[in-house]
């Protein structure tokens, strides 16, 4: 259970649900030319969440200190398990994810795509030790690794499989899914800010330089209202243009991703104390289901 909590295994259950709907949702709505079969996408599958899993263990290990602050009924490593461990598991998930990756990219014929894997996993180490302590690069970063798990799939499923004839059908879903990736680092840019309001305490302690230590708490959650107005605006912007003609999508929507940060805007604008950030927090998760969800909208309409 220990190592369950540490690696944030509802997180990864997220990851893989979302490159399951591509898989076997968006990708048959376009009717486009895939590359892999189960075996291999499960090793896509494998390698996106054992390199993930490292990424939350060299994290906690590194937050070790500002944990016991922010969080210490939560704290896993230097608690339950020892930092030796922890720093163990971080180099076993990590060099399964990598070799998962390295298998896959040869399987599809690119071998070059396996450095995307060592980049990933280095970015994951270089966010966790250094880029965590300065404002916004940090929140940029980890945001970026969250959509390029959308991205990744097109990668492996759609580049192999492009023909002069079907590249016209191959790069409108490389589109949509881009759409889906910029959605994804959105939401978890917001987030990530958030966190680091509820986080401000122990950030402060260890000499971190993020946004709300920079421009304090009111201030910064200003700036997530902000970027929340904003991402509802592309949004509608994306429904004015792409889906109006889908009266279940607007629908679907607005009930179900705008509606909901209508309301998490508000929550911003007015949130003062911790409690009030973390039920934020968890809305932008809900948020984030919500629309990668919507996945399954493709599949019905078109």
């Amino acid at each position: 259970m220990n190592i369950l909590k540490l690696i944030r295994w509802k997180n990864l259950v997220m990851i893989a649900v979302v490159q399951l709907l591509i898989k076997y949702t968006l990708f048959p709505a376009f009717a486009v030319s895939t590359t892999l079969n189960a075996l291999g996408f499960t090793f896509l599958i494998l390698a996106t969440l054992f390199i993930a899993a490292g990424g939350y263990v060299i994290n906690d290990i590194y937050d070790m200190e500002t944990d016991a602050v922010n969080k210490p009924n939560k704290v896993v490593v230097g608690k339950s398990l020892s930092e030796k461990t922890a720093n163990y598991l971080y180099i076993i998930f990590t060099v399964i994810g990598v070799f998962c990756g390295f298998y896959l990219s040869h399987s599809v014929g690119k071998p070059e795509f396996f450095v995307m894997f060592v980049i990933i996993s280095a970015a994951l180490y270089v966010y966790a030790s250094y880029l965590k302590q300065i404002a916004v690069a940090g929140n940029i970063l980890v945001s970026l690794l969250v959509s390029l798990s959308v991205m990744i799939v097109g990668m492996f499923e759609l580049i192999p499989a492009i023909t002069p004839q079907n590249q016209s059908v191959q790069s409108t879903m490389f589109e949509v899914l881009a759409d889906f990736a910029i959605f994804a680092f959105c939401i978890n840019f917001i987030r990530e800010i958030v966190k680091d309001i509820q986080d401000v305490d122990g950030d402060h302690k260890v000499g971190m330089q993020t946004l709300p230590i920079v421009f304090g708490k009111l201030r910064t959650a200003k700036i997530a209202f902000s970027l929340t107005c904003l991402t509802i605006l592309i949004i509608i912007y994306y429904i004015g243009t792409f889906l109006y003609m889908h009266t279940e999508a607007i629908i679907y929507f607005l009930v179900a991703v705008v509606g909901p940060l209508i309301y998490i805007a508000l929550k911003l604008f007015s949130a003062e104390n911790n409690h009030q950030f973390k039920h934020i927090s968890f809305m932008l998760k809900m948020v984030m289901i919500t629309g990668m969800l919507s996945m399954v909208l493709y599949y019905i309409i078109l």
